[in-house]
């Protein structure tokens, strides 16, 4: 679960005042992950807050 850390869909909810995953995963990918070491995300992207930055020059 480290690289959620970087990923653009693990937010800040202040409802339960803790970090979480923003994209609604199926039971199969969930199964995959709790099971699997080396399960890779489907849906992770990286969070880069320079990229509109780098677009504009």
């Amino acid at each position: 679960m480290a690289a959620c850390d970087s990923c653009v869909y693990y937010v800040y909810d202040e409802d339960w005042e803790e970090y979480c995953c923003t994209v609604n995963v199926d039971e199969d990918d969930l199964a995959r992950m709790a099971l699997s070491s080396r399960y890779e995300c489907p849906y992770y992207r990286l969070y880069d807050e320079y990229r509109t930055v780098r677009r504009q020059m």
